[in-house]
Protein backbone atom coordinates (compact mmCIF):
# COMPACT_ATOMS: atom_id res chain seq x y z
CA UNK A 1 0.00 0.00 0.00
CA UNK A 2 2.65 2.60 0.81
CA UNK A 3 4.65 1.73 -2.15
CA UNK A 4 1.46 3.22 -4.00
CA UNK A 5 0.63 5.60 -1.87
CA UNK A 6 3.74 7.81 -0.85
CA UNK A 7 4.92 8.15 -4.36
CA UNK A 8 1.44 9.85 -5.14
CA UNK A 9 1.87 12.21 -2.26
CA UNK A 10 5.32 13.08 -3.54
CA UNK A 11 3.34 13.80 -7.19
CA UNK A 12 1.16 15.87 -6.12
CA UNK A 13 3.27 17.77 -4.07
CA UNK A 14 5.75 18.48 -6.54
CA UNK A 15 3.26 18.96 -9.24
CA UNK A 16 0.95 21.00 -7.19
CA UNK A 17 3.88 23.60 -6.41
CA UNK A 18 5.22 23.49 -10.12
CA UNK A 19 1.96 24.48 -11.04
CA UNK A 20 1.51 27.05 -8.37
CA UNK A 21 4.66 28.54 -9.49
CA UNK A 22 3.63 28.22 -13.38
CA UNK A 23 5.88 25.97 -14.80
CA UNK A 24 2.38 23.54 -16.21
CA UNK A 25 5.42 21.56 -17.92
CA UNK A 26 7.57 20.63 -14.95
CA UNK A 27 4.10 19.83 -12.98
CA UNK A 28 4.38 16.55 -15.84
CA UNK A 29 7.57 16.10 -15.04
CA UNK A 30 7.01 15.43 -11.68
CA UNK A 31 3.99 13.18 -12.39
CA UNK A 32 6.36 10.87 -14.88
CA UNK A 33 9.22 10.87 -11.89
CA UNK A 34 6.88 9.80 -9.32
CA UNK A 35 5.63 6.87 -11.20
CA UNK A 36 9.17 5.94 -12.12
CA UNK A 37 9.98 5.94 -8.19
CA UNK A 38 8.26 2.82 -7.64
CA UNK A 39 10.68 1.39 -9.62
CA UNK A 40 13.89 2.59 -8.19
CA UNK A 41 12.34 1.35 -4.22
CA UNK A 42 11.87 -1.91 -5.82
CA UNK A 43 14.94 -2.55 -7.17
CA UNK A 44 16.75 -0.96 -4.40
CA UNK A 45 14.59 -3.18 -1.41
CA UNK A 46 13.84 -5.85 -3.33
CA UNK A 47 16.12 -6.77 -6.04
CA UNK A 48 19.52 -5.47 -4.69
CA UNK A 49 18.23 -6.86 -1.02
CA UNK A 50 16.98 -10.24 -2.01
CA UNK A 51 19.99 -12.04 -1.44
CA UNK A 52 21.01 -10.21 1.53
CA UNK A 53 17.17 -11.12 3.18
CA UNK A 54 17.73 -14.46 2.45
CA UNK A 55 20.56 -14.67 4.18
CA UNK A 56 19.29 -13.03 6.75
CA UNK A 57 16.36 -16.08 7.35
CA UNK A 58 18.92 -18.51 6.70
CA UNK A 59 17.52 -19.70 3.09
CA UNK A 60 20.46 -18.57 1.30
CA UNK A 61 21.80 -21.94 1.48
CA UNK A 62 19.17 -22.98 -0.48
CA UNK A 63 19.97 -20.88 -3.28
CA UNK A 64 23.85 -22.04 -3.17
CA UNK A 65 23.43 -25.40 -3.20
CA UNK A 66 20.20 -25.29 -6.12
CA UNK A 67 21.46 -26.72 -9.59
CA UNK A 68 20.94 -23.64 -11.37
CA UNK A 69 22.62 -20.57 -12.23
CA UNK A 70 22.31 -17.78 -9.46
CA UNK A 71 22.38 -15.42 -12.12
CA UNK A 72 19.58 -16.83 -13.61
CA UNK A 73 17.96 -16.53 -10.64
CA UNK A 74 18.63 -13.09 -10.42
CA UNK A 75 16.81 -12.80 -13.87
CA UNK A 76 13.70 -14.70 -13.09
CA UNK A 77 13.32 -12.33 -9.64
CA UNK A 78 14.20 -8.95 -12.30
CA UNK A 79 10.93 -10.13 -14.37
CA UNK A 80 8.87 -10.39 -12.51
CA UNK A 81 9.81 -7.17 -10.43
CA UNK A 82 9.18 -5.56 -13.85
CA UNK A 83 5.82 -6.77 -14.20
CA UNK A 84 4.53 -6.13 -10.92
CA UNK A 85 6.23 -2.51 -10.70
CA UNK A 86 5.16 -1.39 -14.33
CA UNK A 87 1.70 -2.07 -13.45
CA UNK A 88 2.13 -0.07 -10.21
CA UNK A 89 3.73 2.43 -11.99
CA UNK A 90 0.94 2.24 -14.90
CA UNK A 91 -1.26 3.50 -12.14
CA UNK A 92 0.32 5.68 -10.48
CA UNK A 93 0.88 7.38 -13.84
CA UNK A 94 -2.72 7.64 -14.32
CA UNK A 95 -4.23 8.45 -11.81
CA UNK A 96 -2.15 11.14 -10.97
CA UNK A 97 -2.27 12.80 -14.96
CA UNK A 98 -6.09 12.01 -14.39
CA UNK A 99 -6.25 13.86 -11.33
CA UNK A 100 -4.10 16.66 -11.89
CA UNK A 101 -4.88 17.28 -15.98
CA UNK A 102 -1.47 17.26 -16.73
CA UNK A 103 -0.66 17.45 -20.21
CA UNK A 104 0.39 14.34 -22.58
CA UNK A 105 1.42 14.31 -25.62
CA UNK A 106 2.78 10.96 -27.04
CA UNK A 107 4.29 11.64 -30.94
CA UNK A 108 6.11 8.34 -31.29
CA UNK A 109 5.40 4.99 -29.26
CA UNK A 110 7.67 3.10 -30.63
CA UNK A 111 10.57 5.83 -28.89
CA UNK A 112 8.67 5.45 -25.81
CA UNK A 113 8.78 1.88 -25.66
CA UNK A 114 12.42 1.53 -26.52
CA UNK A 115 13.58 3.93 -24.01
CA UNK A 116 11.28 2.39 -21.68
CA UNK A 117 12.68 -1.31 -22.05
CA UNK A 118 16.26 0.12 -22.12
CA UNK A 119 15.18 2.18 -18.73
CA UNK A 120 14.63 -1.37 -17.17
CA UNK A 121 17.02 -3.43 -18.74
CA UNK A 122 19.72 -1.05 -17.05
CA UNK A 123 18.43 -0.50 -14.12
CA UNK A 124 17.48 -4.25 -13.23
CA UNK A 125 21.13 -4.65 -14.20
CA UNK A 126 22.00 -2.45 -11.61
CA UNK A 127 19.58 -4.21 -9.09
CA UNK A 128 21.72 -7.07 -9.79
CA UNK A 129 25.04 -5.77 -9.79
CA UNK A 130 24.02 -4.29 -6.41
CA UNK A 131 22.30 -7.38 -5.14
CA UNK A 132 25.75 -9.53 -5.93
CA UNK A 133 27.99 -7.37 -3.62
CA UNK A 134 25.13 -7.65 -1.28
CA UNK A 135 25.45 -11.22 -0.81
CA UNK A 136 28.15 -11.18 1.70
CA UNK A 137 27.30 -8.20 3.71
CA UNK A 138 25.07 -8.26 6.55
CA UNK A 139 23.43 -5.21 8.00
CA UNK A 140 25.37 -2.80 6.47
CA UNK A 141 23.23 -3.80 2.94
CA UNK A 142 20.50 -2.31 4.80
CA UNK A 143 22.22 0.93 5.74
CA UNK A 144 23.66 1.38 2.42
CA UNK A 145 19.86 1.59 1.09
CA UNK A 146 19.02 4.05 3.66
CA UNK A 147 22.08 5.99 2.06
CA UNK A 148 21.27 5.70 -1.79
CA UNK A 149 17.79 6.28 -1.55
CA UNK A 150 17.02 10.01 -1.26
CA UNK A 151 20.09 10.88 -2.90
CA UNK A 152 19.44 9.02 -6.11
CA UNK A 153 15.55 10.74 -6.07
CA UNK A 154 16.93 13.64 -6.38
CA UNK A 155 20.14 13.42 -8.39
CA UNK A 156 18.67 10.72 -11.56
CA UNK A 157 15.57 13.25 -11.76
CA UNK A 158 12.59 11.98 -10.15
CA UNK A 159 11.71 15.64 -9.03
CA UNK A 160 13.41 18.10 -11.23
CA UNK A 161 15.33 17.33 -14.39
CA UNK A 162 19.18 16.94 -13.41
CA UNK A 163 19.95 16.74 -17.52
CA UNK A 164 19.62 19.15 -20.71
CA UNK A 165 18.37 22.70 -20.36
CA UNK A 166 16.02 22.66 -17.09
CA UNK A 167 18.86 20.92 -15.16
CA UNK A 168 20.17 22.98 -12.40
CA UNK A 169 23.28 21.09 -12.27
CA UNK A 170 26.64 22.14 -13.86
CA UNK A 171 27.97 20.13 -16.73
CA UNK A 172 30.35 18.00 -14.44
CA UNK A 173 27.11 16.91 -12.21
CA UNK A 174 25.09 16.23 -15.39
CA UNK A 175 27.91 13.56 -16.21
CA UNK A 176 28.48 11.99 -13.12
CA UNK A 177 24.41 11.58 -12.67
CA UNK A 178 24.22 10.30 -16.27
CA UNK A 179 25.78 7.08 -14.70
CA UNK A 180 22.57 6.03 -12.88
CA UNK A 181 20.38 4.41 -14.99
CA UNK A 182 17.12 6.23 -14.04
CA UNK A 183 18.69 9.20 -15.43
CA UNK A 184 18.38 8.86 -18.93
CA UNK A 185 15.25 7.02 -18.70
CA UNK A 186 13.68 9.36 -17.19
CA UNK A 187 14.86 12.43 -19.27
CA UNK A 188 13.96 10.06 -22.33
CA UNK A 189 10.91 9.09 -21.15
CA UNK A 190 10.19 12.88 -20.52
CA UNK A 191 10.90 13.78 -24.04
CA UNK A 192 8.56 11.40 -25.39
CA UNK A 193 5.63 11.33 -23.05
CA UNK A 194 5.82 14.97 -22.75
CA UNK A 195 7.18 17.43 -25.24
CA UNK A 196 6.07 15.12 -27.57
CA UNK A 197 9.39 14.22 -29.39
CA UNK A 198 10.42 11.46 -31.64
CA UNK A 199 13.03 8.57 -32.08
CA UNK A 200 15.89 11.08 -33.43
CA UNK A 201 15.62 13.47 -30.66
CA UNK A 202 16.51 10.44 -28.18
CA UNK A 203 18.94 8.37 -29.67
CA UNK A 204 21.70 10.00 -27.62
CA UNK A 205 19.58 8.53 -24.54
CA UNK A 206 19.08 5.17 -26.39
CA UNK A 207 22.60 4.91 -26.99
CA UNK A 208 23.52 5.69 -23.39
CA UNK A 209 21.19 3.35 -21.94
CA UNK A 210 22.05 0.64 -24.38
CA UNK A 211 25.90 1.37 -22.81
CA UNK A 212 24.90 0.97 -19.38
CA UNK A 213 22.90 -2.57 -20.23
CA UNK A 214 26.37 -3.91 -21.93
CA UNK A 215 28.52 -3.31 -19.05
CA UNK A 216 26.42 -3.52 -16.09
CA UNK A 217 24.62 -7.27 -16.62
CA UNK A 218 27.48 -9.15 -17.38
CA UNK A 219 29.14 -6.81 -14.55
CA UNK A 220 26.81 -8.13 -12.47
CA UNK A 221 27.41 -11.48 -13.45
CA UNK A 222 30.87 -11.56 -13.14
CA UNK A 223 30.89 -9.97 -9.81
CA UNK A 224 28.16 -12.62 -8.38
CA UNK A 225 30.83 -15.55 -9.33
CA UNK A 226 33.04 -13.78 -7.41
CA UNK A 227 31.44 -12.97 -4.27
CA UNK A 228 29.77 -16.42 -4.61
CA UNK A 229 33.35 -17.93 -4.84
CA UNK A 230 34.61 -15.44 -2.05
CA UNK A 231 32.09 -16.53 0.31
CA UNK A 232 32.58 -20.08 -0.15
CA UNK A 233 36.28 -19.59 0.83
CA UNK A 234 35.78 -17.36 3.58
CA UNK A 235 32.44 -19.25 4.71
CA UNK A 236 30.63 -15.64 4.71
CA UNK A 237 27.41 -17.45 2.69
CA UNK A 238 25.59 -18.50 5.96
CA UNK A 239 23.91 -16.37 8.68
CA UNK A 240 26.16 -16.92 12.35
CA UNK A 241 24.39 -15.68 15.36
CA UNK A 242 26.41 -14.04 17.95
Amino acid sequence: MTESVIPLLIVFAAATLYRVSGSEQLAGFAVLGGAMMAFWDNVLWLMASQFYWEKESGNLDLYIIAPISKMSILLGMSLGSIINTSIRALLIFLLATFVLRVPVSMADPLAVLLVFVLTLTALYGLGMLMSSLYMLYGRGAYQLNEVFSEPVYLLSGLYFPTIGRYSPFPAIIQFLVSLIPLTFGIDGLRRTIILGEGLEQVMLHIYVLLALTVVLIPLAWRVLIFMENLGRREGRLSLRWM
